[in-house]
């Protein structure tokens, strides 16, 4: 699913009022994979961006092709997963099963009969040989099945890296390979600045093997070294063996991959394959034991089938990446986690992270230790990091994003973290990149970087407070106002500026720390609601997405409607939870039903877009449970879910939504506009008490417990009184503030019912120490940042 380009239904009503302006595909590829694992190991055909497919690179429209057919010159490992133009590609050690001669090697050959399950690919080439790929953590284990043939051979390409699109390809700076006889070698290669090693066993009896360089053996060579490679003196080069095949016979590849050096990289293959000459089978029933353990986190009773198809594959999709290499960190010495591909944080920080927090706490807590090891070590949370050396970590993008994940933790007391050392890294990653003009200005462009900042500013305060700092708290809290500067008081919505992939109508709805405040700034709940309702498409006529090249003018006009990107990309994604905030749960139910209905199907068509690493489709996830988190603030949105029952595994605890009155709802159903679904939620429950709020505090999520939502086709009064929690209530709101995590002590109190706020009027006093006057507005950009 997510492999082609977009293949849906038509869509209808609401959702075929939005624009999409990314490309229409998902990007995803359909190779094995072990959850959150080290490696992956699919076919490669060098196409955009995951090197599997057919597709050319491109960043808006129907995607162009680059081949006709499915094909592939071989299989590579560590492919991006849904991601656009990240530049990080991988795809690195290719290694092809021939019945050619080595001079063939680099030519594609069609695929057919392909098989994608969770944790195994196969596929059979145009030449005849059946081709199984399975992984663990840190191994891949390879298997074909040759036709008869008296010189049939396996290359392992150890130059090869990138995508064969224009600055695609990946070049290594220096290398080394080793043949050690007996079906045994062994490489590193330095690619973007990481020593990549691998050790390889092949179980070939009676084959030779041989080292190559530029297609050409070596015949008795043990080794080779490159002290300097450039892109005008890079040769292929690698390890082939070779030798008579039976008709049927199999040969298995085993690969153990290490960022620390061949001997650990020998290492990681004994742990996970033994010293057996067949492991295929295990690793691949360890690897699936994984996903069924992982993918049990999420259950579904009741609707279509294609619905739970779109589910599993989605929570499938949400497990991938980041990659996590414990113990292998290239650049610090020391043990402990170590993760990479957390590739669009910009995405993931509202979806994904709160998805790992709940049915994968101990790999989430892992990545935020990681993450503070990296600003320990380079000086700064990434906003996007992979396997590469280097500043590249998109840092125009978006500012301070880990500080919502982390403040999270805190507040659900997720142990195992120095929250003091912690702390030290979120109050100074706060003055990097655009943060000190954000600390002596009160504003920066591009100005979503300003709602950033004050975000960032926020949740560290939480933990501040927490940790008894009452002084820095205060100080974060005062800066954490300063979101107010980046809206234009007039119109209520950003002020100009540049946008990424957006304008700022897609921008002005995030769902920020004082939401009252907010909608008093647009002018109360009936001018947000309507600045919504207009954003949302309500009363538009349909509009026309657009095709293969779009133009200069065409796209133009689509970002000039204003309108929200549906889920082909995802800087609003969270805008429909937005009406909760203004008394009109109803709305998000019919935005939120309408993306479910027309932007998701099965088949490699089946995703509106980019999947972003997982971004996209943990959104698919909860909001398929009727569930939002809001990252920063402890606290998930309540909404009508798509199944009639189920279960959130989250640690040990099990939280359960039940619809009644739910009503089963194809993908792609016509004629919803005349008898729509019951999916307004028109009376709520707790654990058998009655709840009134539209929302839960995140750690009454995570303690488990049972939502009974009963359903109908109409709006009703649930929710409208009852606002979500903001930073300018006029009492203190548990949901704000963590008490400080320890070893084993319980969970901070939940808040489910707090008191109704008003509709509009005069903020009143913050929820710590004395209220300080606002700054005045900044002087308007310069007309450059405009």
């Amino acid at each position: 699913m997510g492999t082609a380009a977009t293949d849906l239904p038509r869509a209808r009503g609401l959702a075929a009022t939005w624009w999409w302006p990314k490309p229409q595909v998902g990007n995803t590829h359909p190779g094995a994979t072990s959850p959150l694992g080290m490696v992956s190991a699919c076919a490669y055909s060098g196409a955009y961006p995951t090197g599997y497919g057919r597709y050319a690179k491109n960043t808006e429209g129907v995607p162009e092709e680059m081949f006709e057919r499915l094909q592939a010159s071989g299989f590579t490992h560590f492919q991006q997963s849904g991601t656009g133009a990240i530049r990080k590609y991988y795809n690195y050690v290719r290694v092809t099963p021939m019945v050619q001669p080595l001079d063939a090697l680099g030519e594609s050959w069609p695929l057919y009969d392909e098989v994608a399950r969770a944790g195994y690919y196969a596929a059979t080439l145009d030449t005849g040989i059946r081709c199984e790929l399975t992984v663990g953590t840190k191994v891949a284990v390879h298997r074909y099945t040759f036709p008869e043939h008296d010189s049939a051979r396996v290359v392992v390409d150890l130059s090869c890296g990138g995508l064969a699109i224009e600055l695609g390809q990946t070049v290594p700076v220096r290398a080394q390979v080793e043949s050690m006889g007996h079906g045994r070698a062994q490489g590193t290669v330095v690619m973007e600045g990481v020593p990549l090693s691998v050790y390889v066993e092949v179980d070939s009896p009676g084959w030779r093997q041989m080292l190559w360089y530029d297609r050409r053996l070596i015949d008795g060579g043990t080794r080779l070294d490159f002290d300097s490679i450039r892109h005008t003196t890079l040769r292929p080069f690698g390890m082939l063996f070779m030798g008579p095949a039976a008709p049927g016979q199999t040969v298995e590849v085993r690969m153990g991959f290490s960022l620390r050096g061949c001997d650990q990289a020998r290492l990681n293959l004994e742990r996970e394959c033994g010293h057996t000459d067949h492991a295929f089978d295990a690793v691949l029933f360890r690897t699936r034991a994984r996903w069924a353990g992982h993918l049990d986190r999420v259950q579904v009773e009741g609707g279509t089938p294609a619905r739970r198809t779109v589910l599993a594959t989605a929570l499938y999709h949400s497990l991938i990446k980041p990659c996590f290499a414990d113990d292998e960190s290239p650049f610090w010495p020391t043990p402990g986690p170590f993760a990479f591909d957390v590739c669009t944080m910009w995405d993931i920080y509202k979806t994904q992270l709160p998805l790992l927090a709940a049915i994968a706490p101990d790999r989430a807590a892992d990545l935020l230790e990681s993450l503070i090891r990296v600003c320990e070590e380079e000086g700064n949370f990434p906003i996007g990091y992979r396997m590469s050396r280097g500043a590249d970590r998109f840092f125009r993008q978006a500012s301070a994003l880990a500080h919502t994940a982390l403040a999270d933790a805190h507040a659900l007391g997720r142990a195992g973290i120095d929250w003091s050392w912690a702390l030290v890294h979120m109050v100074g990653d706060l003055r990097r990149g655009y943060g000190e003009d954000f600390y002596e200005r009160g504003m920066v462009h591009p100005i979503t970087h300003t709602l950033d900042l004050a975000y960032a500013h926020h949740c560290t305060a939480q933990v501040a407070r927490a940790l008894n700092d009452p002084g820095l708290a205060d100080d974060l809290e005062e800066r954490a106002r300063h979101w107010r500067n980046a809206f234009d008081h007039g119109t209520g919505l950003l002020r100009d500026s540049e946008f990424y992939e957006g304008g700022k109508w897609n921008y002005s709805f995030r769902l920020l720390h004082d939401m009252a405040a907010r909608i008093a700034l647009a002018g109360g709940d009936r001018a947000f609601a309507d600045q919504l309702d207009r954003f949302f498409g309500y009363g538009a006529e349909p509009v026309e997405r657009p095709g293969r090249r779009p133009t200069a003018a065409e796209m133009a006009a689509g970002y000039a409607l204003n309108r929200f990107e549906g889920l082909n990309n995802e800087p609003d994604m969270e805008a429909p939870w937005a009406y909760h905030y203004a008394g009109r749960p109803d709305r998000t139910a019919e935005v939120v039903q309408a993306a479910l209905t027309w932007q998701f199907g099965t088949g490699p068509g089946g995703l509106p877009g980019n999947d972003d690493s997982g971004g996209l489709s943990s959104w698919y996830v909860w909001a398929s449970l009727g569930l939002f988190p809001v990252a920063g603030q402890n606290l998930f949105l309540v909404n009508a879910p798509a199944f009639s029952r189920a279960v959130l595994r989250a640690g040990g605890n099990e939280f359960v939504i039940e619809a009644v009155g739910h009503r089963e709802t194809p993908i792609g159903a016509e004629g919803l506009d005349r008898d729509p679904p019951p999916q307004y939620v028109q009376e709520a429950t707790l654990n058998g008490k009655p709840l009134h709020a539209t929302h839960l505090s995140a750690a009454t999520v995570h303690q488990g417990g049972v939502l009974r939502l009963r359903l109908g086709p109409e709006p009703s009064a649930w929710g409208r009184d009852r606002r979500p929690p903001s930073l300018s209530d006029p009492r203190p709101a548990a949901l704000s503030r963590p008490r400080p995590p320890s070893s084993s002590g319980p969970h901070p109190p939940a808040l489910s019912d707090p008191r109704p706020s008003s509709s509009s009027g005069p903020n009143p006093p913050a929820l710590s120490g004395p209220r300080r006057p606002s700054p005045p507005d900044p002087l308007s950009p310069p007309e450059e940042t405009r």
